[in-house]
């Protein structure tokens, strides 16, 4: 991403400056957690899950749906920065018909799960979908992950997961790491990141609805026909979760090196990306993330952005589905 796309996302901080502060953290999900914090064993989480929710081992509730037959091959969906599983629902609809199952989880202070303060790094992630996975016990599962939910899925295939993942999808994905240091001279500058939290800080409603309304879909590009259906389902995933939940992600999703992880990974994996993403420039993760791969496969997407999988699902179902009967 160049310095003006940069300025893209970022360009109206100035305007959310105004000291409005973002307050509305730890709402929910006490008193499942307060149910079960300071047991931290298997029991005491099995005791705590129901049909559409499993309490991991430090004591958080996580939400997931979980559609189709059980005995269809899994599909496990992650979602990306500050949003949902409902942001899979137009490929959780789709491979369903196929006859997949498909399941997607609401990560830990984000959607429905719990708002819990702590553990807010890609470690916690990775180790509550797997918390997810066994619980289901899903097997032969292919994992799909986007933008922040690409270096979820590729942590837990490298810790968790290698012996019930079949495949890994990683979309817009943002292994290896996205911030510049010495070992990656062509990632963004921290100051790109602090940005983002300055803004949320300030004003988390308008920062999001510019996101969305913007770089995120492409819809800030010349002869862009925006959704506002769209920019107001990014906005509600949004705003859904946890201000402090969504403040340290940031850390998370910016500076975590996934460098090992991708040595890791023994399974085929799809890399997919759009030459027009302004979120994840593609120079500086796919084209990385690929070489890394001892079985990746690269596909690159002309003038698609960030949001492909919303706004292109034709193509991009089309392609996962290929992908995974291959």
């Amino acid at each position: 991403m160049s310095q003006s796309n940069h300025g893209s996302l970022f360009g109206r901080r100035a305007a959310l400056g105004a000291g409005v502060a973002a307050g509305a953290m730890l709402a929910s999900g006490r008193g499942s957690q307060a149910a079960v914090a300071g047991r931290g064993d298997v029991e005491a989480a099995a005791e705590g899950a129901t049909e559409s929710s499993v309490v991991t081992k430090d004591g958080v509730r996580i939400f997931f749906k979980d559609w189709g037959p059980k005995n269809g091959q899994p599909i496990v969906f992650h979602h990306g920065w500050p949003l949902s599983g409902d942001d899979w629902d137009g490929q959780m609809l789709f491979f369903v018909q196929k006859g997949f199952r498909v399941v997607a989880h609401d990560r830990r202070g984000h959607g429905r799960s719990t708002q819990v303060s702590d553990g807010h790094d890609m470690d916690h992630y990775a180790a509550d979908v797997a918390a997810v996975v066994e619980h289901l016990d899903l097997r032969n599962a292919v994992h799909i992950g986007h933008s922040t939910g690409g270096g979820e899925a590729a942590r837990y295939v490298a810790r968790h997961g290698a012996a019930r993942t079949a495949k890994l999808v990683l979309i817009g994905a943002v292994p290896p790491i996205m911030v510049k240091t010495a070992a990656n001279p062509g990632g963004l500058p921290l100051e790109v990141f602090d940005g983002f939290r300055a803004a949320l800080a300030a004003n988390r409603a308008q920062f999001y609805l510019d996101v969305a309304s913007g770089p995120f879909y492409g819809y800030n590009r010349p002869g862009a026909k925006a959704s506002q259906g769209i920019i107001q389902n990014w906005w509600r995933q949004g705003m859904m979760g946890s201000a402090k939940a969504h403040y340290d992600g940031i850390k998370a999703f910016s500076e975590t090196d996934f460098t090992e992880d991708l040595k890791t990974i023994n399974v085929p994996t799809l890399v997919m990306h759009g030459d027009d993403d302004q979120i994840v420039p593609i120079a500086d993760s796919a084209l990385l993330s690929v070489k890394l791969l001892k079985k990746g496969t690269l596909k690159v997407y002309e003038k698609f952005g960030h949001g492909m999988c919303t706004v292109n699902a034709d193509v991009i179902n089309a392609d996962l589905l290929a992908f995974i009967r291959s």
